[in-house]
């Protein structure tokens, strides 16, 4: 099995250092070609059997595209900034028999970080008193704000409280409206990511945060994605990293169970 990494920055040498660590490294890292929109040449993927891209957004469908055409039929998607082309990607993945798990973020932390966050909406919502905020600081040079997984999480907490209906707008004046949740968004330095949800009332305040000390915990995830493609036939299109989580679970628990019971 051979892979290949679109992206040349931080997280694209992780998971290639994290591939290299587990002693099979990937066969090509590319950069961004010459020419963004016409994408890398097809002959440029031959002979791998997966593409990690950590690239761009408007980098994800041309490599896609030229991935596919080089024969590759597995795909782990890290990059975000992509959603204008998320359904012309999933209807390339279709028609090609192709799979791809796509996640704003691929660290187990933050993904068990991101059910704890829905409970405590459910748990919290009922009680008008307590009020969510979040709070996300990445380092000054990274440009999406808020981060993929910011907005991942604003998502979840919104579906699972009762009275936030969608994320406030950024604005130099004014609160924000009641069912509206306030994120808050920090670019300085150099912190690799921290994310904190809160939920403040007026005798007391709860916090929960997840601090990444580097890009090795979102590598891992990423090549876990990956033995999930490998280990067994997926269903053509995207795939959630929740997906993998879950299976993860339940394979544990599965073994937990057998272990008791013998």
């Amino acid at each position: 099995m051979s892979s290949i990494v679109a992206g040349d920055g931080g997280m694209g040498r992780a998971v290639a250092a994290a591939l290299a660590g587990r002693g099979t490294p990937p066969a090509a890292i590319l950069g961004m070609p010459a020419d963004p929109l016409a994408g890398h040449e097809p002959g440029r993927f031959l002979g791998a059997d997966l593409l990690f891209d950590f690239s761009q957004g408007d980098a994800v469908l041309p490599n896609l595209r030229a991935a596919l055409a080089g024969g590759i039929r597995r795909f782990v998607i890290g990059t975000t900034n992509w959603a204008d082309d998320r359904p012309e990607v999933a209807g390339l993945l279709v028609d090609c028999e192709a799979s791809a798990v796509a996640s704003a973020s691929f660290s187990l932390g933050v993904m068990l970080f991101a059910r704890l966050v829905e409970e405590a909406a459910r748990l919290f919502g009922p009680f008008a008193e307590y009020d969510p905020y979040i709070v996300e600081w990445h380092r000054r040079t990274k440009t999406d704000r808020p981060s993929g997984t910011a907005l991942d999480l604003s998502r979840r907490l919104i579906a699972a409280h009762p009275r936030k209906t969608r994320v406030a707008q950024q604005i130099a004046h004014g609160a924000p409206a009641p069912e509206e949740l306030d994120v808050a968004v920090i670019r300085a330095g150099a912190a690799p990511g921290m994310h904190l949800v809160g939920f403040d009332a007026p005798g007391e305040s709860l916090e929960m945060r997840l601090t990444a000390r580097d890009r090795s915990a979102y590598a891992a995830g990423a090549l876990i994605a990956a033995d999930w493609l490998r280990t067994a036939p997926r269903a053509s299109g995207i795939h959630s990293f929740d997906e993998v989580v879950d299976d993860m679970i339940a394979a544990t628990r599965a073994q937990s169970a057998a272990a008791t019971a013998s």
